[in-house]
């Protein structure tokens, strides 16, 4: 791997100040997609999906306890495996109770969902010392396939990242994928507002990147796109380029 060139401290902030112009572009473009994402129609969510966890089997808007928001990480474990993926294993390892107060504090809940069965899942918890937030088998239901992270031929189940990707299966029937989705509670009805797939699931990781994925964003500096839902203010200031 080879080093950046070796040049003089003028040299040096001439190149920084170019680059941060471009920083500043990226962070006004980051700003206007998150803008744009808040604003992204949802959908009702009218299916009873059911799921288990630590406490026994519970439905969707139980997984919001009393929170307006719900993320769910979709970590890849099939029903036929000993082990979770090793990608979805290290951003478990890296999720903090920090990352999570955080995320509630903006009245968003966040757990884990795979398709293994819950004694699988609760084993590997065990095991690898996850106790951060709760893990839910989908197992039995169509959650996963309906949100595109569980594949499957017999299904004719092959979307994955809003396409085609039969070549995903490869040799087999079926295949786990990661990604992320977003939930919002209006009263007694569930919406659907975001799923993030592939590269898409690589830029999150502290409480601020979680929260961009969600309908109601950091809620600090929020436009309301629909006016059904009442944002939460306050919170910390948001630092402008």
């Amino acid at each position: 791997m080879s080093l950046p060139d070796v040049v003089s401290r003028e040299q040096w902030l001439e190149a920084r100040r170019r680059l941060l112009a471009r920083e500043k572009e990226f962070t006004r473009s980051h700003d206007a997609l998150n803008a744009d994402r808040r604003r992204l129609p949802m959908v009702t969510v009218d299916k009873e999906y059911v799921f288990e966890g630590p406490d026994g089997k519970v439905t969707l808007a139980r997984l919001f306890g009393d929170k307006r928001q719900l993320i769910v990480q979709h970590v890849m474990f099939g029903p036929d495996w000993d082990k979770p993926c090793p990608g979805c294993s290290a951003a478990i390892d890296e999720l903090s109770p920090g990352v999570l107060r955080h995320v509630a504090s903006r009245d968003t809940a966040f757990v884990l969902a795979s398709r293994a069965p819950y004694g699988k899942l609760a084993a590997a918890a065990a095991e690898r010392g996850w106790t951060v937030t709760p893990w839910y088998s989908t197992h039995g239901s169509d959650f996963n396939y309906d949100y595109q992270v569980s594949l499957d031929a017999d299904r004719g189940q092959a979307e994955y990242n809003y396409r085609a990707e039969p070549d995903l299966l490869g040799g087999d029937r079926s295949a786990e994928m990661p990604g992320y989705s977003c939930f919002l509670r209006d009263g007694d009805e569930i919406f659907h507002t975001y799923s993030a797939f592939a590269r898409g699931t690589e830029y999150v990781g502290n409480a601020y990147t979680y929260l961009d994925m969600t309908a109601l964003g950091r809620q600090e500096d929020w436009e309301e796109p629909k006016g059904r839902v009442a944002p939460v203010r306050g919170g910390d200031p948001t630092f402008t380029s």
